[in-house]
This record gives structure tokens, sequence and C-alpha cells, in this order.
């Protein structure tokens, strides 16, 4: 391998280098049994953060209009609260948070069946500090959904 190799495959990551070799990652969900496309196939980054943005102007609403009654500071910080008690009682229930259901995706455990309700509060917790939802694996899943060994799905 000349320089000019070795920097192009540092520039473009470890993942185009290992396909370089001959390595086969496949799409996003197939390690877990997923379709590629359609209903049950692994839901996009797009959708999904459309969602949470969604879920949050929600709660955002709820927590400045009937629990902080206009105070900013307190709305900000009840906010966080109500995020995690609509994700506790949504997922946990219907598998779904409202911003979920209107984009069409639902959240299931990895091996297809409905999240359990501890693992549902494992999955929101980790959620609500933020940091696991930005660490993604190669199938797309956040660290909050592999701690909670669940998967977001097209409906």
């Amino acid at each position: 391998m000349d320089n000019r190799q070795a920097i192009g495959s540092w520039l473009s990551g470890p993942r185009a280098a290992a396909e370089d070799m001959g390595v086969d990652f496949g799409y996003r969900g197939k390690r877990l049994g997923l379709p590629e496309e359609g209903p049950g196939s692994i839901a996009p980054l797009g959708r999904r953060f459309g969602a949470l943005f969604i879920d949050w102007v929600l709660c955002g609403l709820i927590a400045y209009g009937l629990i902080a009654r206009g105070d900013q500071q307190t709305a900000g910080n009840v906010t966080l609260l109500v995020f995690l008690v609509l994700s506790l009682l949504t997922v946990g229930t219907i598998g779904s948070t409202p911003g979920k259901r209107l984009l069409g995706l639902r959240v299931i455990s990895v091996d297809g069946t409905r999240l359990p309700f501890g693992r549902v509060l494992v999955r929101s917790v980790a959620l609500v500090l933020l940091i696991p939802a930005l660490i993604w694996d190669r199938d797309g899943r956040g660290l909050h959904d592999r701690l909670g060994r669940a998967v977001q799905v097209r409906i």
C-alpha cells in the first residue's frame, strides 16, 4: 500500500477501508434479522430525529402551559421530566410516542416482541441522559436502544 492509499483509507474512515478489503457489512438491521425496507425495517435517522423533535415540542408545551404556568426557568427543567414520563407511558404501553406514531415508527424488542417495561425504563432514562442517544452502532441503533435491547422500526 502506498502513501496515497493509506491516507485515502484514513480519510474515508474505517468502514470504507474495511469494505475496500472485502468486508460485507450488509444493510442496517441485517444482523438483527430485520427486512431491508418496508414495515419492520430499521427506522431512518431523519424520521427518528423528527419524532424526537415533535415529542420534545409537545413536552415543552405541556411543561410551559400546564405545569410551569409561564415560568420559563421552571418549564425548561420540567420539560425533561415530562419527556421521561411521556416516553415511559407511551413506549411502555403502545410502543410509540406521539411523534413516533405520527411518523410511522415503533419501538420493539430486538426479538420482535413488545418491549417489557423494565427495558423501557432503562431505555428512557438513558435517552434522557442524551449522550447515549448520540452514539450509534452499525445498525443505526443508539446506545440507549442497545442498553434497552430495543430497536426502532417502521410501522
